[in-house]
């Protein structure tokens, strides 16, 4: 329960408006040149121009990164999101092994990002610097323009890969805890979404099932009001029917003005809700962009794109 209990306690601020930017490194050659696939907007087979919504340019405006569909969401509108992520040269090490590389993007308000690498490639010590459970070497990290601290941890609502609920702690124990350590903390979602689930909250964690687990801990994170959900391979331990009912509990119960980054394997399950996708390679960004705009250039899938940038 460590990485809960340091996430704890603080007063949320609203941050001023931001353009969508990342920086990239050079493009691994076995990624394609991402500035060549067009934004929504543009013809297929035509590259994209500066306000693409992928790009491999350190200084490209990716204002359109996060952009739904033509039609659905007037571009002033858009341009007016606040940044909820601001991420500048980040970087870590363990020793000589450099987890993360001078990383630099940022996300904006009401966005579900898919935070996408093999193991390895740095994305959960990026998860946990954001959260507040490691410090970075050196670069810059603000969420809703609050630098990592108790300020920004009132305001991250984290899922950790393993549970963290003690095992002997019945249900209603875990919704008092969050209760008592999170401000924002709804009881009444969390007991409706419980409900739905018909998990006796009389039960110990250590009588449940793995998958049950893993849903009792999404329901105490999501019940939160936070400004930004990190989800650690939320859908890894459980069954395809149960999937369908964790992604319908994310999509349900944030707000317009928060953000979801999830971090997972099982990307054909999770990229029909992606609005964005950023690609980790040894600590670097290999590509970012949209769903829509792959589709349109490449013809494939995230999922499919992946395998073929990641293939060993």
């Amino acid at each position: 329960m460590e990485d809960v209990k340091e996430m704890h306690e603080g007063k949320p601020s609203v941050n001023t408006d931001a353009a969508f930017k990342a920086d990239a490194p050079d493009t691994p050659a076995d990624c394609a040149p991402i500035a060549n696939i067009p934004s929504d907007d543009a013809p297929s087979g035509t590259a994209a121009p500066d306000d693409t919504v992928l790009s491999d340019s350190p200084d490209s405006d990716l204002g359109n990164y996060m952009d739904t569909p033509a039609g659905d969401e007037p571009a002033a509108a858009e341009a007016e999101r606040k940044i909820i992520l601001r991420c500048e040269s980040l970087s870590k090490s363990y020793g000589e092994v450099r987890a993360l590389d001078g990383i630099s993007f940022e996300i904006p308000e009401g966005k579900i990002i898919g935070l996408l690498g093999p193991n390895g490639s740095g994305k959960t010590t990026f998860i946990k610097i954001v959260a507040g459970l490691l410090t970075a070497d050196s670069g810059r990290v603000t969420v809703d323009g609050h630098e990592i601290g108790v300020e920004s941890k009132a305001i991250v609502a984290y899922l950790p890969e393993r549970n963290s609920i003690p095992e002997h702690f019945t249900v209603n124990d875990a919704i008092d805890f969050y209760a008592t350590f999170f401000n924002d903390f709804d009881k009444a979602r969390a007991e409706k979404m419980l409900g739905d689930l018909r998990v006796d909250k009389r039960q110990k964690i250590k009588s449940l099932s793995k998958g049950t687990k893993e849903k009792v801990q999404l329901v105490m994170v999501m019940a939160r009001r936070a400004r930004l959900y990190i989800l650690d391979e939320p859908i890894s331990g459980v069954d395809p029917a149960a999937r369908d009912y964790i992604i319908g509990t994310i999509i349900n119960n944030y707000s317009p003005n928060s953000s979801v980054i999830i971090s997972t394997h099982l990307i054909s399950d999770i990229e029909k809700v992606m609005d964005g996708f950023i690609f980790l390679k040894y600590g670097r960004i290999a590509c970012i962009g949209t769903p829509e705009g792959l589709e349109k250039s490449l013809g494939k899938t995230v999922d499919e794109y992946f395998r073929e940038v990641f293939r060993c």
